[in-house]
């Protein structure tokens, strides 16, 4: 885990929560035992909050985010999810391009909106996005 804390720190990305949130999966991208990637999914019923996509920076630019994400997608909606939602600050036309919609924070789950990254790792100004995922 200190590989995973670092790359999201230095991305500028929350990790005061990681250890005591609920229901999180995390995914690594490794090679040569360097890690390349992390995303994460926290589950909230239905919903899930895709949070905490990270690649290296000498692994930019190489498909590696979107090979996450498809994962994390994949998996999710195995498991049952059938909303994703994300809050970011840097990434909106990334996920733009993966088929996220920005939305208003008033249309997530009650669960979500008290989730840490809700209430107080991620600044009023981030962007709120979802993606339907069901079958």
């Amino acid at each position: 885990m200190p590989a995973v804390f670092a790359l999201l720190q230095a991305a500028r990305l929350p990790t005061a929560d990681l250890i005591s949130a609920q229901d999180l999966k995390v995914w690594l991208l490794e090679a040569s035992d360097l890690l390349l990637g992390v995303i994460a999914l926290e589950r909230f019923g239905t919903d899930g909050l895709l949070r905490s996509l990270a690649t290296a920076s000498g692994s930019r630019r190489r498909g590696f985010g979107r090979e996450l994400v498809a994962r994390l997608e994949k998996d999710a909606q195995t498991d049952g999810i059938e909303r994703l939602v994300l809050l970011t600050q840097t990434a909106e036309p990334f996920f733009r391009n993966l088929g996220y919609e920005v939305i208003d924070r008033r249309h997530v789950s009650e669960a979500l909106r008290q989730s840490a990254e809700f209430r107080s790792l991620c600044p009023a100004s981030a962007v709120c996005m979802s993606k339907a995922i069901h079958p």
